[in-house]
């Protein structure tokens, strides 16, 4: 079986770009360097993925379920800081070749929407994003970008 991640399976370095603060307005970035291994479960009906951030003493590993009969991936985030982000975020990829997969949360006690967007996917490259919405997806505010780089 292949599926929508096959394009991740490998070893990749990153330029991850956070914001400094979240949901307050702030404008300043900050960056520094991931390093991600990612792996096909399931006979492809599954992906795993590990990032380490050497810079900042942490890392996090990402867990990609597939739904056939729904047609959707569930998304789930774990990291060494902060643990199990739960519910997942659910979605799929569409015709324009972008994955959006979307879901409610609660970021520092409030209600949001999150969802993260992969794109400019290639052989050797590849976007994700995260973004949160405090109105239900009305107004979106990305707060991390991923820029990959295969390297095996």
């Amino acid at each position: 079986m292949t599926n929508n991640f096959d394009f991740f399976v490998g070893e990749w370095t990153s330029t991850q770009r956070r914001l400094r603060e979240v949901l307050t307005g702030c404008q300043e970035w900050y960056e520094f360097e991931g390093v991600t291994r990612c792996w096909r479960v399931f006979d492809g009906a599954g992906n795993v993925d590990e990032v380490t951030f050497p810079s900042l003493g942490w890392g996090g590993v990402t867990l990609r379920l597939y739904d056939k009969e729904r047609d959707e991936w569930s998304l789930y985030w774990a990291s060494s800081r902060s643990g199990l982000a739960l519910p997942p975020v659910v979605g799929r990829f569409h015709d324009d070749g972008r994955g959006v997969f979307d879901g409610d949360d609660v970021y520092d006690g409030k209600p949001i929407r999150c969802v993260y967007i992969w794109s400019r996917i290639t052989d050797q490259s590849c976007r994700w994003e995260q973004a949160f919405s405090v109105d239900q997806g009305s107004t979106w505010e990305t707060n991390w970008i991923a820029d990959f780089q295969r390297t095996a």
